[in-house]
């Protein structure tokens, strides 16, 4: 199973918003992340990037 760190970046600032995420839902002008816990949380932004080889997602906020 592929999961990834999704990193929120604001202000020229990174911060890791989530680990082990299995889903993202974009819904209007955020995106709903759901870990492989089943934990949930939304991030304002869009995103900008989803790199598989760092399992990584950035998310400009």
């Amino acid at each position: 199973m592929c999961e990834l760190k999704v990193v929120l970046l604001k202000d020229g600032e990174r911060k890791t918003v989530m680990e082990s995420v299995t889903k993202m839902l974009v819904v209007g002008g955020s995106v709903e992340l759901y870990s492989i816990l089943g934990e949930k949380e939304t991030v304002a932004g869009s995103i900008k990037e989803v790199d598989f080889s760092k399992g990584e997602t950035i998310i400009i906020g």
